[in-house]
Parts: C-alpha cells; sequence; structure tokens
C-alpha cells in the first residue's frame, strides 16, 4: 500500500487543512471585531500602478535616488494623492506611507510597544550590533538605561574640547576668501570630536594633511564611513543581500570593530587594574571608562559606542552643514547672528550662553525644519494595531493596520507642510520661531520613549561652531555650483548633495 493510500495521511491532511481554515477564519472574525470596536475605514488611496508586487514604486524610488529627488518627490507623492496617508507595496511588503502627527505620535508613543524594527534590524546589525539604535523590547530598554547618565549637562557642555577641535578645523579655512567646502570639514570636526568623547582619543582627521592617509586613525574614519553607506545598500536588497558580493563592506565591518575593541579592552584592562589596587577613581569624565563601570561584556560596548558615534557624527554635521547652506545664501541673517554674538567680544561663550541665544535657536529650529537630519523611518508592526487618521473617503477616520505591514513617516514632508507653517513653508524663515511652539508636527530629534538621548550634545556643538565662526567671519558668501538650489545627499541622515561650498571674509 502506498503512503498515499494510508488512511492515517488523509486524517492527518484533514486536520491540518481544518486548523488553516479555522485558523484564517478565526483571524478574519478578529480582525472584522477590531476594526468595528475603533471605528476603522478602508484608506482609498493607493500609489500603485501594479499593486501586486509594487515594481512601479521600486523602479521610481531607483530614479529619484540616483537623480537626488527622493525626498522632493515622495513630498510630492502626498500632494497627488491629495492626502497625508496611503498604502503602497514593495515586492511581499504592505506598506502605510503617512505624514499626519497624530499618526506619528501613535506609533513613536501612544501604541509605541506595536511596532519594531523589523527587517532594519538585519541591515544594520554588522556594524550597529544591539546597540541602542537598532534593539528593540528589553535589550532597547537596557542599553536606554546604560548610556542615559552619559548625557547628563556636565558632560555635553564641555566647550573647551569643541574649542580644541574648532581651532584644528580654522586652520583650513581660507583668510583670502577663497572657496572652501565647510560640510568636508563638519564632518571632519564631528568625527573628530566624537571620537575623543567617546574613547578618550581622537580620530585627528582635522591635523592630518592631504597625504596622510594611511594611519590607524585614517583608515578607520573611511572605513566606518564606508560601512555606514553600506547600510543602505543592505536596506535596498533586503532579504536578497545574501546574493551581493561585499567584500569591501565586510572589510570595512573588520576595521571598524577592530579599531573600537582597541579601546573597549584598554579601558577594562585600566578599570580591573584600578580596583584591585584600591586606586581612586579617575575625575575626568570618559564616556568608555563609565560605560565599563557598568559592564565588562565587550561586544555590548563596541556597539553602544558604535551606535553613539554614528549618532554623533551624522547629526551634527548634517545640521550645520543645511544650515550653513542657508546661511551662505542669506547676509541679512548672517548679520543678525553677528550682532547677537557680539557682546561676546570674541571670548568663548559659557553654556547658559549659548542657550539663551534665541536668534541661534531659531536658525537652528528651522534648519531641522526645512531639512530634519532623519527625514523619514519607519516601524513594523508587530500586532494588528490602528491608526487614529487615514481612513474613509477623506482620510480622516481610523485606519486599521494589519501586523506584518510597515509604516513609514516623513518629517522632511511634514516640516514643510503648508497648513502647519503656513504658504512659505518651504523657505528658510528663522524669524517664523519668534511665535511657533509646534507639537508633534515638528519632529527633528524622533519622539516617544525613543527621542534622541543626544540632541542637546549635538544642539551645544553646533551652537558653539557656529559662535566661533561668527566671531571670526564678518561675512560669508555661496559659492554652489548649483546656483544656491539645495540637493540631497541622503545616507542614513540628509545633508547637501553638492557640499557647502563658500567664501568667507575675516572679521
Amino acid at each position: 500500500m502506498g503512503l498515499i493510500d494510508h488512511p492515517l495521511t488523509f486524517i492527518v491532511a484533514g486536520a491540518l487543512l481544518s486548523y488553516i481554515v479555522f485558523s484564517r477564519v478565526q483571524l478574519y472574525l478578529n480582525r472584522r471585531n477590531f476594526i468595528s470596536q475603533h471605528g476603522c475605514e478602508p484608506c482609498p488611496k493607493r500609489y500603485n500602478k501594479e499593486p501586486i508586487l509594487g515594481w512601479d514604486v521600486i523602479k521610481e524610488n531607483i530614479v529619484n535616488k540616483n537623480e537626488r529627488k527622493m525626498l522632493e518627490r515622495n513630498q510630492e507623492r502626498f500632494r497627488q494623492m491629495g492626502v497625508n496617508t496611503y498604502l503602497t507595496r514593495m515586492l511581499h511588503m504592505p506598506m502605510i506611507t503617512t505624514c499626519e502627527p497624530e499618526n506619528i505620535k501613535t506609533i513613536l508613543s501612544l501604541r509605541f510597544k506595536d511596532y519594531s524594527f523589523g527587517n532594519r534590524y538585519l541591515a544594520f546589525a554588522p556594524l550597529l550590533g544591539d546597540g541602542i539604535f537598532n534593539s528593540d523590547g528589553e535589550k532597547w530598554q537596557n542599553s536606554r538605561h546604560l548610556l542615559r547618565p552619559n548625557f547628563a549637562r556636565d558632560q555635553i557642555a564641555d566647550l573647551e574640547a569643541f574649542d580644541r577641535h574648532f581651532k584644528l578645523m580654522l586652520k583650513h579655512i581660507p583668510r583670502d576668501g577663497s572657496t572652501v567646502d565647510l560640510q568636508d570639514l563638519f564632518f571632519k570636526l564631528t568625527i573628530d570630536s566624537a571620537t575623543e568623547f567617546l574613547f578618550n582619543h581622537s580620530t585627528d582627521s582635522l591635523r592630518m594633511s592631504e597625504d596622510d592617509t594611511e594611519n590607524e586613525d585614517a583608515i578607520f574614519a573611511r572605513a566606518f564611513q564606508f560601512a555606514q553607506d553600506d547600510i543602505l545598500t543592505r536596506l535596498r536588497w533586503n532579504a536578497l543581500n545574501f546574493l551581493r558580493s561585499n567584500k569591501e563592506g565586510e572589510d570595512a565591518l573588520k576595521i571598524c570593530h577592530t579599531y573600537v575593541d582597541k579601546f573597549v579592552e584598554q579601558a577594562i584592562r585600566e578599570r580591573q587594574a584600578e580596583k584591585a589596587a584600591g586606586m581612586p577613581e579617575d575625575d575626568r569624565y570618559i564616556f568608555i571608562k563609565e560605560l565599563v563601570k557598568q559592564t565588562d561584556d565587550k561586544e555590548r560596548i563596541r556597539s553602544e559606542l558604535m551606535n553613539i558615534l554614528l549618532a554623533g557624527r551624522d547629526t551634527t554635521a548634517s545640521l550645520l552643514s543645511n544650515m550653513f547652506f542657508h546661511l551662505a545664501l542669506r547676509p541679512d541673517i548672517w548679520a543678525k547672528l553677528r550682532e547677537e554674538v557680539a557682546p561676546l567680544e570674541g571670548r568663548l561663550p559659557t553654556y547658559e550662553e549659548l542657550r539663551n541665544m534665541k536668534y541661534l535657536k531659531w536658525c537652528l529650529n528651522e534648519s531641522l525644519r526645512t531639512h530634519p537630519v532623519v527625514p523619514g523611518n519607519s516601524r513594523y508592526a508587530v500586532k494588528d494595531t490602528v491608526l487614529p487618521i487615514g481612513g474613509g473617503a477623506e482620510g480622516k477616520a481610523p485606519l486599521f493596520v494589519p501586523k506584518g505591514t510597515i509604516v513609514t513617516y516623513s518629517p522632511y514632508t511634514m516640516h514643510r507642510r503648508t497648513d502647519f507653517y503656513g504658504p512659505d513653508a518651504a523657505e528658510y524663515k528663522p524669524e517664523r520661531w519668534e511665535n511657533l511652539r509646534p507639537g508633534w508636527e515638528y519632529l527633528p530629534f524622533n519622539g516617544g520613549p525613543r527621542i534622541c538621548l543626544g540632541q542637546q550634545y549635538a544642539l551645544t556643538e553646533a551652537s558653539f561652531v557656529t559662535v566661533r565662526l561668527l566671531q571670526e567671519f564678518s561675512k560669508i558668501e555661496s559659492r554652489d555650483p548649483n546656483g544656491g538650489k539645495w540637493q540631497e545627499g541622503l545616507t542614513l541622515t540628509v545633508c547637501s548633495g553638492n557640499g557647502v561650498k563658500v567664501g568667507l571674509t575675516p572679521a
């Protein structure tokens, strides 16, 4: 008798089929009840001409990326749809896209536990491991608990350290008004200051000559940039990433890990020696030494350091670059900022003085509004859940979010909505902040439980560098090759695709 004729086979197959049918019916009934309870209505708008696999959206995104217009055309999609929330699909993954503050508030705060990072973890993990920006649930809570004390005011207000790096950057700025790319200098400045803050050892890229490219600090800086850019490539390849030959990326990861592991091992050895000898603790604050007081797990320490380094370098450098792109086009704004720093009479500002510079704060806020350094993000629904807005013909009813859906949200588009910021929302206009008191429609550093721990560090460094440049130079002039039209340079953060090419006149 063949296996197919055995009665037990039919019984098992029948039971399995019955279970599948029962499960699907039960899921349907549960979801119908959930939708009814929350008053959900279907979303009427779908951005797909080819709705099965969404190849049209994939191809369109590739074109937009190559033309450096991803953000601009994502914003245009919302205009075309006439709504602030719509459906789409990419390959097997259903997606909801929104620029609605109440939806973003729900995702990041009110229903925080309904979402995870989903596939993002696999793309980020090779470089960032289980660090704070790449973990969910208990792992994330442990990371936040570990890192939060290290961002107290005393730690982020080391203005003398910022000034040491600023003086090195100043040497690279021509005094004769010839053109310099400030964006390149800002990225070197922030990796130098961030590595000193984290490791008590700076990469000192601003000290290096153009020929000094093969020491371990320079090699690490290049590898770190490549490994970071490779994250985006892994995200695009998604489940097919294993098909990609990526020796350069693997080599970059090894260089990064080896470089940071050296400082981790040194800090652990010193901590053990100090404890064994009963030595008093060093009064100086050193980030890595504070971490090894709390754990001796080398991989965990390395992961957290990598996470903070990525944020500490890129967010501040991107913020400065985007703001100075606009300042170079607006001599009137530069003059107002010079007036605000004039009372310092050339001396270094204190932390309190930086915080009280109202117009400088407006300029920073406006840069973060027009060009949020993280212009888009996403979450993965780990359970059936609901968004408060997006369903129904007018897009005002609650919207059902099935488990397994990716919800993407666009601070870039939201920050340019004319119903929030007026008909001139696309313009860089610091004065709008005189009376502006936004809520969730302004999201420069994320929100909810995962709001950025390092935002004050970034704002303090950006404020300090701006004040020092204002003290040193009376005028700034744009030398942008695109005629002053900003183009995106989109990686994990966004900055000017053409750099920030300017001429500066010494004060």
